[in-house]
């Protein structure tokens, strides 16, 4: 991974969002949603732009897919996100984000599902008979 596609990831706020709130462990693509207050759609195409340029990790639990930080950041993605978790402790958006975070840990702990949207199975659809 080279140090400007790095940059070219970071030069997003969203994406900038997703991999603050990574700093702190996994997370499924509903708590993104609900801590974010954005659109799935949205989060699904900054978490596909952040996977295939290495800056995240997915795996599939069930129904859920669920992504984190890289197991063995690069030395440059590792430097840029300590320098992200010291630069947005003063800004608004990301405290605001770090404390639902909490409160969406705190809950899942409570209840420990793994996510907290059920899922829908997928397979064929019955047939309505008239």
């Amino acid at each position: 991974m080279s140090l400007i596609q790095i940059y070219q990831c970071l030069c997003d706020e969203t994406r900038l969002r997703i991999l603050h709130l990574l700093q702190d462990g996994e997370l499924c693509v509903c708590h993104f949603q609900q801590i974010l207050e954005e659109p799935q759609v949205k989060i699904s195409k900054h978490l596909a732009y952040l996977r295939q340029r290495g800056l995240v990790e997915s795996r599939r639990d069930g129904y859920w897919m669920i992504y984190r930080l890289p197991v063995r950041p690069c030395p440059e993605l590792d430097a840029n996100l300590a320098c992200l978790h010291d630069c947005v402790r003063e800004i608004p958006v990301f405290r605001r984000d770090t404390d639902r975070r909490a409160r969406l840990r705190a809950r899942l702990a409570a209840t420990s599902p793994i996510c907290c949207t059920p899922a829908k199975p997928k397979g064929k659809k019955k047939a309505l008979v008239v």
